[in-house]
């Protein structure tokens, strides 16, 4: 019988072995048919049961959830932040349009020789790209900017985050300070995010500056999405060129080509290591760093740059040595900062839509002569350094013009290398002393009195209406008789002065010297014949410039031309010159040797130039806080102010000293090289006896009776009418 259907018995030594075949049977399951070993699974974790496992298991949803929310938020916020860059990128304007954004233009000025000697408002030298531009300049700008700049995506995240552990460590805000932020970053700073400047919003352009400059972090998050857009939308190079076409430089320069044309007089694409190094040093702080402000600082701040470009492969060792060996000099133009004041005076006397808020690039040639301009920054710092106190406070002012009124150098004050500085030449009023006496004496002589007619110097006491008895005296407190009207001038007598003043009329003496161009308000009592009238040294010098022309009324200016840059027809011309007559010219011709002789063997003895004549008058105001010496050569009138801008007293200091040798020192030097050209002077001969000006009966010649009207006796003699 066959046992084929029956199952056989384990054998005895099966049951022996069973295990290592169930164990070798295990270890074969798995396999798929194709032999392939297949996954096993992973035996289940079991949670714990308990208070634990609900807490392990609240965690673990907890997480999940959180996890699942943030990788769908931050999948939706790179798809608004990829949007928001391809719509700024997809809405920049072209390349062009982004060099140039200045809200205002520029004011260039020119000397009388076409010389540029002086830069206002925001100055645009023109368009720079990378090619352009020398590539030290360019190397420089990267070394110290942002030396990743070629390989990141218009963010560094690296440099974030070490400006916000630099901010921490030093106790600011994380967005305070140091910024971490990459050149395409700052220009998109620069280009304010897109948003132009709209008058119509903005109370100021200040405003709108100070608003592109917010550190908030939602601003640092628009200037984010505006850098990548700005990456997406030009190439690297075109980036920089935008930056270095709108980075502001200090001195009002726009750009690196204004800067290096600012500072080394010229082109950015000439510029060797060491300038440009100092040109890159600007963009950190340009005011503080201006080569214009501090030199010195500013040759510091470069050295540094040249260690950057050095240690970045810009430079080599030697290259590098070489450039710190031989630092970046200001041009001649920069370093003599010619006519600071000047610029300013003339800036203050245009239009304002053409001048301080022109919105085009304007060119104005002015009366400037940068020789003269030195003379007297020079003459005015040799007195000051020899002859007064060290670290004194005082302060002097000084003009030099043509006698038609062309002002051809001007200092308002000890500090010369200025600009927005107060201007104690043009904008301190200030008492005039015995400075004003010229146009008492101008008003006698035009009235028909001489050099030679006699005043009686002696006690002298008036009742002035609401003030009481007055009583002048003069400077040396004594009294010298009778004196001639040239002796009263050049001795500066007081008492002489107020009773000429008086013989001839108040009204009328203001008349004249209002003629002359003293615009202020003049004194109604006898003190103004001794200079109790405020006055600046611009509109004194103009009337001195008036006696020397012969008498006609002077009007200071310093405009010359003015004109849009690139066209050559004017907008506007002179407005200033010699106007109206006052008194006649043999009058004038008169009280120039009068005055002549106040340098000669008077008062002003300390200004009088050896060479050739020179006039002029001493003034000394109340307890000596304004001193005065204003006078002229056939050639130049200059004005000489000194005093405290605190009203202080001077020690010791009178017209007749430490301003008249300023006068000399400055009158020398403006006259070095040129012909001594003798002074327009008349010296009319004395009769045997001289008339005495308070005898109310004599008749002056050429006039009606003292009884006339003062003002209808001007009227006749500069009308040649007569009886």
């Amino acid at each position: 019988m066959s046992d084929s259907g029956r199952r056989k018995p384990t054998l005895v030594a099966d049951r022996r072995y069973g295990s290592q075949k169930a164990k070798r049977t295990t270890k074969g399951q798995g396999k798929t048919p194709g032999g392939k070993r297949g996954r096993r699974r992973a035996p289940a974790r079991r949670t714990p049961r308990g208070p634990v496992g609900w807490i392990l298991s609240l965690i673990s949803w907890a997480f999940r959830l959180v996890w699942g929310l943030t990788w769908r938020l931050g999948l939706v916020v790179v798809a608004l932040i990829g949007l928001a860059v391809a719509y700024s990128a997809a809405t920049m304007p072209p390349l062009d349009s982004q060099l140039d954004g200045r809200a205002r233009g520029s004011v260039t000025m020119l000397d009388n020789e076409g010389q540029v000697f002086a830069w206002r408002g925001d100055q645009f030298g023109g368009v720079v790209t990378t090619e352009t531009v020398s590539p030290h300049l360019k190397n420089a700008i990267v070394a110290t900017e942002d030396k990743r700049f070629y390989n990141h995506f218009g963010l560094s995240p690296r440099g974030i985050a070490s400006a916000i552990r630099i901010n921490l460590r030093e106790g600011r805000g994380p967005l305070s300070g140091h910024g971490g932020s990459t050149i395409t970053q700052q220009t998109a700073k620069l280009l304010c995010l897109g948003d132009p400047y709209d008058p119509e919003i903005w109370d100021s352009e200040a405003a709108y500056e100070a608003d592109c400059r917010e550190t908030t972090l939602w601003r640092k998050v628009r200037e984010a999405i505006y850098a990548m857009g700005l990456e997406a939308a030009y190439t690297k190079d075109e980036i920089l060129t935008i930056y270095m076409n709108r980075a502001f430089l200090g001195a009002g320069a726009r750009g690196f080509e204004a800067a290096s044309q600012r500072y080394f007089g010229k082109s950015a694409a000439e510029v060797n290591p060491a300038e440009a190094a100092m040109l890159a040093g600007l963009l950190v702080a340009p005011t503080r760093y201006a080569p214009t402000a501090d030199l010195a600082r500013s040759q510091n701040r470069a050295a540094v740059i040249i260690g950057l470009m050095e240690d970045q492969g810009y430079l080599t060792a030697n290259a590098a040595d070489a450039a710190r060996a031989n630092p970046a000099e200001l041009s001649e133009a920069a370093e003599a900062r010619a006519g600071g004041y000047f610029a300013d005076w003339v800036m203050s006397s245009g239009p304002e839509f053409l001048t301080r808020k022109t919105t085009e690039d304007v060119v104005i040639r002015t009366t400037l002569d940068q020789r003269i301009q030195k003379a007297a920054e020079d003459g005015l710092k040799e007195i000051f350094e020899t002859k007064v106190k060290e670290g004194s406070k005082a302060q002097a002012a000084v003009i030099v013009m043509s006698a038609d009124g062309a002002v051809r150098g001007m200092v308002g004050g000890r500090k010369t290398k200025v600009s927005g500085a107060f201007n104690r030449a043009t904008q301190a009023l200030r008492q005039t002393g015995s400075a004003f006496k010229p146009f008492v004496y101008a008003t006698a002589l035009e009235l028909g009195y001489h050099w030679y007619d006699t005043v009686e110097d002696a006690p002298l006491t008036i009742n002035i209406p609401g003030s009481g008895p007055w009583s002048p005296e003069n400077y040396d407190r004594r009294f010298h008789g009778t004196v001639t009207l040239a002796r009263a001038l050049e001795s500066s007598l007081n008492i002489p002065a107020v009773k000429v003043a008086d013989s001839v009329g108040l009204d009328l003496v203001r008349k004249v010297a209002g003629d002359f161009g003293i615009q202020s308000d003049l004194a109604q009592g006898p003190a103004l014949a001794l200079g109790a009238s405020e006055s600046t040294l611009v509109e004194m010098t103009g009337a001195y410039a008036g006696i020397l022309n012969g008498g006609s009324s002077v009007t200071p200016y310093g405009l010359v031309e003015l004109r849009l840059q690139g066209q050559s027809e004017p907008l506007m011309d002179a407005s200033g010159g010699i106007g109206e007559r006052v008194i006649r010219e043999d009058a004038a011709r008169e009280l120039i040797w009068m005055m002549h002789n106040v340098t000669t063997q008077g008062t002003g003895g300390r200004a009088n130039l050896t060479d050739r004549q020179v006039a002029g008058k001493t003034g000394t105001t109340s307890a000596a806080r304004d001193a005065w010496f204003i006078g002229f050569s056939a050639d130049y009138v200059a004005g000489v102010w000194m005093g405290y801008d605190d009203n202080t007293p001077l020690t010791g200091v009178t017209g007749s000293g430490l301003p008249a040798e300023i006068w000399h020192e400055v009158m020398v030097r403006v006259h070095e090289g040129l012909p001594a050209n003798p002074l327009p002077m008349a010296h009319p001969e004395a009769p045997a006896v001289a008339p005495n000006v308070a005898d109310s009966n004599r008749a002056p010649q050429g006039t009606q009776q003292r009884g006339q009207d003062p003002l209808e006796r001007l009227i006749r003699n500069i009308f040649g009418i007569r009886n």
